[in-house]
């Protein structure tokens, strides 16, 4: 009994000291909780099945993500123990020399911290319960489902999730401070708070190769990830040549950033910068595996982040532009049908069904492909692009057809005279070189007459439905043309539903395995929009989750060895203080020492993230997906309040803890 009262009074005691831990134990378990209850939301949402599996499958994605998640938190809670521990050395030193056993030392820790880790537990599934209703709106808006039931949702498998992952984790962790404990000495623990953590004086000399040996390895990785993506080991090597040489880096300017700054004797001699610089230096040369794995948790966040919401923005506008109509319905038979007469008819379908439809049909020549569109590049884009399907058709429109689909869309139409062609498409990894053929002049010959381009730059549009820009090409010709030597002929009709747009989508898809059977194809407005936004919320969830995780493990790793220095540097601000340093100064040189010491890990990785966003961009290109600045805002914006806030709280406690007499 009195163990336990001793281990409450310890945990108050230091609680103020280590809100931070505290607030990164409860945040952990809130965002678990979260991120692991999203499949329970579709009972309260008006989903249909194709949105519920889709949520099932995200909720499996997200399954897997819970494990690295728990394995970095776990890490994160034994790095932030080892730091508790140290700082109560002293306490614990004392508990021994008043006759206690080691054995009971350890069982106030081990009480200590399963007291701590229940409140933790129970605070954090609370917060997560409350959050995880506010992620039902956030649901419900990606899925753009009805809100109108509306209920408290708890999901017990989540709890009991959260609950076993968070109990393998303390468990691990009471074990680690029990020997932690065990394998001090009693002479060591009462001067603890002597010691400072061993600055080790480094060649200058090695430090500067180091350095530079450091800059190439990056520069090198740089390159890798930006240039060389046609390999996926190459890839792979570049992280690993990333991470290799960001620890060099912190490593080698640890070892010279003091001669650095002293070269310079305005800005070393200045007010307190020379107790400011010497104490930044200390820091940073005492933690350069822990300032090496945060820039890189940075680095993964920004990257990982910004990508996962590039690809939400993107696929999001995507789906607007390449879903114009409810329903596309193409004939893909070898014998020649056309969708209205020869399959809706068959299969017994009626187009009343639409409000409105058009017809339309595309053909293929053996003189128009790929190959003769890009003829006057076909070179220097075979260098490029070496599994170019150069043989493939491009479909021909006539320019009636099209400008109906076109009006019918709501984009542009366009007029032709009896020998130019207009080039649609809209697929990224195309477009470029398409427009270097067309400004140097194409021509494509059908039957006995020739077609060269209007314009010297491809048009947008589309004829088929997407969730992504994915037309590689339509060339649209005059009416006039000689259609008796195609090689293809294929017949579309677009069409809105009457109606509830739902019930008429359940009625279209009952004759679906009919139009199949013969020959046809249909992709629908309700389908698309089902598999896009699956996409989305896959991409974002993971990349909150993960982004969200990272930034808190390194926020929280700084501030707990930033309030462990300020304990460690008590008496030296104390000592500042009797020769008369204001308080004012004081704080300003503890500012400036924490500041730098959070912005220099972010410096790093927002160099790092400049070319890992560059190198994820080529890769979503590839997809037709764009980077854009508000993916980089957003991003920004997590940044400044989690990261910004660890540093203000850090901040002001550890400026409790030195002004404390």
């Amino acid at each position: 009994m009195m163990l336990f009262k001793l281990s409450i009074k310890n945990i108050k005691k230091s609680f103020k000291d280590y809100a931070i831990y505290f607030l990164t134990l409860v945040l952990g378990v809130a965002i678990f909780y979260v991120f692991n209850a999203i499949d329970s939301q579709e009972a309260m949402l008006q989903l249909n099945e194709t949105e519920k599996d889709i949520i099932r499958l995200m909720n499996e994605f997200l399954g897997g993500v819970s494990i690295l998640v728990a394995i970095i938190l776990g890490f994160l809670i034994i790095y932030a123990s080892m730091f508790l521990i140290k700082r109560r050395k002293k306490e614990f030193g004392i508990y021994l020399t008043l006759g206690m056993g080691k054995r009971q030392v350890s069982k106030i820790l081990l009480m200590e911290t399963f007291i701590i880790g229940l409140i933790s537990l129970i605070v954090g599934l609370g917060l997560g319960i409350i959050a995880s209703q506010f992620m039902s709106i956030v649901v419900a808006k990606l899925f753009e489902a009805d809100m109108s039931r509306f209920e408290f949702v708890f999901s017990f498998a989540s709890l009991m999730k959260t609950v076993i992952y968070y109990g393998i984790i303390y468990l691990t962790l009471m074990i680690f401070n029990v020997f932690a404990i065990t394998r001090y000495k009693l002479i060591d623990l009462l001067t603890a708070f002597k010691k400072g953590e061993k600055v080790k004086i480094r060649s200058l000399s090695l430090s500067v190769i180091i350095f530079l040996i450091s800059i190439i390895i990056l520069g090198y990785a740089y390159y890798l990830a930006t240039n060389r993506l046609d390999s996926l080991d190459l890839f792979g090597f570049a992280i690993i040549l990333g991470i290799i040489g960001t620890f060099l880096f912190f490593f080698g300017i640890s070892g010279f950033i003091l001669k650095l700054v002293q070269s310079n004797k305005k800005i070393y001699l200045k007010g307190l910068n020379i107790f400011n610089l010497r104490q930044i230096n200390s820091q940073v040369n005492t933690a350069v595996f822990s300032m090496s794995i945060i820039c890189l948790l940075l680095f993964f966040t920004i990257t990982i982040f910004s990508s996962a919401w590039s690809i939400n923005v993107s696929l999001k506008n995507d789906l607007v532009y390449g879903t114009p109509v409810d329903v596309l319905i193409a004939s893909y038979a070898e014998d020649v049908k056309d969708v209205k007469s020869d399959i809706l008819d068959e299969v017994g379908y009626s187009v009343d069904n639409f409000s409105g439809y058009v017809e339309g049909n595309t053909y293929g020549f053996e003189g128009v492909t790929v190959g003769v569109l890009l003829k006057p590049i076909l070179e220097d884009a075979l260098k490029d692009y070496p599994n170019l399907l150069v043989d493939n058709y491009l479909p021909v429109m006539k320019i009636s057809d099209y400008n109906r689909f076109a009006s019918f869309y709501g984009r542009d139409t366009y007029t032709l005279d009896d020998d130019e062609f207009i080039l649609i498409a809209d697929y990224a990894q195309m477009l470029e070189i398409y427009n270097k053929a067309l400004e140097k002049g194409v021509i494509f010959k059908i039957g006995d007459k020739e077609y060269h381009n209007k314009y010297d730059e491809y048009k947008e549009g589309l004829l088929s439905m997407s969730g992504s820009k994915s037309n590689a090409g339509i060339i649209v010709v005059p009416d006039n043309i000689d259609t008796s030597s195609y090689a293809t002929l294929r017949s579309y009709l677009a069409g809105n539903y009457k109606g509830d747009k739902e019930k008429a989508e359940e009625k279209f898809i009952k004759y679906r395995d009919d139009l199949s059977s013969l020959g046809a194809v249909s992709d629908t407005k309700l389908d698309i929009y089902s598999a896009s936004t699956g996409l989305r919320a896959i991409m974002i969830f993971i990349g909150l989750y993960l982004g969200i995780i990272f930034l808190i493990s390194s926020a929280c790793i700084l501030a707990l060895k930033e309030l462990s220095d300020s304990s460690d540097n008590k008496e030296k601000y104390g000592m500042l203080k009797r020769i008369g340093v204001s308080d004012k100064s004081l704080d300003r040189a503890l500012f400036v020492q924490e500041g730098i010491f959070f912005m220099f890990p972010l410096l790093v990785a927002i160099i790092h993230s400049v070319f890992g966003i560059m190198c994820a961009n080529i890769i979503l290109e590839s997809m037709s997906v764009k980077a854009n600045m508000e993916s980089i805002l957003i991003t920004a914006l997590f940044i400044i309040l989690i990261y910004g806030g660890y540093f203000l709280v850090t901040y002001i406690t550890s400026k409790r803890i030195i002004n404390e007499r």
